[in-house]
């Protein structure tokens, strides 16, 4: 049986629904960032090492579009990410004067460790869940993957 929201919002409309998915995954989220390991990188640093996983080989300005940030800010979160070893930039294949930036070994057992680390909190959250409330969830997830690309 599916428990009731906490927050009071008719889930009949769109907006209430908008507003349900918005405060409920931000919950969600805090409670993710809180499995995190001991790494102090910021939720900005671990979303643009774990975009540079994803797009090996892109340059700064690729990832600051990407990531919905100016430009000079991508720097500063690449110079930070690169002095703790994380990332390496190296000359683009075709524009010398340009750089790509990839993610080191360190960067990979950091992240691989992460996301082991969340998956096996919310591994545990999901066993307090009905079979009919799992269910749901794995219709959903497409759905709200879907969500987070539009």
């Amino acid at each position: 049986m599916l428990t009731k929201p906490q927050h009071k919002t008719d889930l009949r409309s769109d907006a209430g629904l908008a507003s349900a998915l918005r405060v409920s995954m931000a919950r969600l989220t805090r409670r993710l960032r809180r499995q995190a390991a001991a790494h102090s990188l910021t939720p900005t640093q671990f979303a643009t090492l774990a975009a540079v996983e994803r797009h090996s080989g892109i340059t700064p300005g690729e990832l600051a579009e990407l990531e919905k940030v100016q430009p000079p800010s991508m720097t500063r979160v690449i110079a930070k990410l690169e002095e703790r070893g994380l990332v390496a930039r190296t000359p683009h294949p075709i524009d010398r004067r340009q750089v790509t930036v990839t993610v080191t070994e360190a960067a990979e057992k950091l992240l691989k460790e992460e996301r082991r680390r969340k998956e096996a909190w919310l591994t545990q959250r999901l066993k307090d869940l009905s079979s009919e409330e799992r269910a749901i969830l794995r219709q959903a997830a497409p759905i709200l993957e879907k969500l987070s690309r539009i």
